[in-house]
């Protein structure tokens, strides 16, 4: 596994996270297979919502953590909250209320790495920065970020928080790219050159945040994974011929081309089967040439002028 410092922060994590969203189906003896099978991986990130599963996500974790040689504080833990029924809420008590809860249901003093969970157009930034100064003075948040803002919500947070946005979640993968399109289409008059989220890819980079891609296996927004799937023949031919020069799965290929941007991305990939994270977690050490990469990029349906 390789790792990285998480926005500049001082906090060090492995490049792949495991995202927590769907351990609410599992036992607690399923979880901690989970958890020490990431662990033997070399992965130390694992991501929740107060809204996963309602909350019986970050439970079942903080139970099952408990079971497994895994220490607390030789993994990052982080949590997002912002998502409610039907609305989204930034304020200040919310943004305290959610953390106390996720606190309780994680069996743990502090959380890593605290995200805003979407953006909230009614966020006064004055009251988000009352409650993080809070939570981080008192010790139970150690790190701040964001999760779906463009570069313009991110200008507004910092110009009122004091702690640093060390990381923002984004979708991306190889069958959604909106956010390398836009700059190889520059000056171009075709679809691809749409600036859709205000160049966050390159804003990110020039203030040394960490991108965390989600659904890095999927297409659309909850259409479904582009793996085997005959909507994407191209696609999956060409990661089946690379797989098979790697010695990889075509999963773990999809991952090591998130892996090999530039911009040190921190993809979540959200299996709950150990054996698969055991898979996947070997995009880590693959090396894809340039040429692999947007040969890659190309079988998705995209064209290189």
């Amino acid at each position: 596994m390789e790792y990285i410092d998480i926005g500049g922060s001082g906090l060090r994590g492995s490049v792949i996270t495991l995202g927590c969203m769907r351990i609410d189906q599992l036992s607690e003896d399923e979880v901690a297979g989970l958890i020490g099978a990431a662990a033997d991986a070399g992965i130390t990130v694992f991501d929740h919502a107060d809204i996963y599963g309602g909350g019986r996500c970050e439970e079942v974790f903080g139970a099952a953590l408990g079971r497994t040689s895994v220490r607390r504080e030789d993994i990052v833990v982080q949590t997002k909250c912002g998502i409610r029924s039907g609305y989204y809420d930034f304020s200040a008590e919310h943004i305290r209320t959610s953390v106390e809860g996720s606190l309780r249901r994680l069996n743990t003093d502090y959380v890593d790495l605290l995200l805003l969970h979407r953006p909230d157009t009614l966020m006064e930034p004055e009251d988000v920065a009352a409650a993080l100064d809070e939570l981080v003075t008192a010790g139970k948040v150690r790190h701040v970020g964001v999760s779906n803002q463009n570069p313009a919500q991110l200008e507004l947070l910092r110009a009122h928080i004091r702690q640093p946005i060390v990381a923002d979640q984004l979708q991306f993968s190889l069958a959604h790219t909106p956010m390398i399109d836009a700059g190889l289409n520059v000056n171009t008059g075709f679809d691809g050159a749409v600036v859709r989220e205000g160049g966050v890819l390159e804003y990110c980079r020039l203030h040394g945040i960490t991108i965390q891609p989600w659904s890095v296996l999927q297409h659309g927004q909850i259409a479904g994974t582009f793996l085997g799937n005959p909507a994407f023949r191209e696609l999956n031919d060409a990661l089946d011929e690379v797989a098979a020069q790697l010695g990889a799965t075509p999963a773990a290929v999809a991952i090591a081309w998130i892996l090999r941007h530039p911009a040190r991305m921190q993809p979540v990939i959200g299996t709950t089967k150990p054996a698969r994270v055991e898979e996947i977690a070997k995009a880590a050490h693959l090396e894809l040439s340039r040429e692999t990469w947007y040969a890659l990029y190309r079988a998705a349906g995209n064209e290189i002028l």
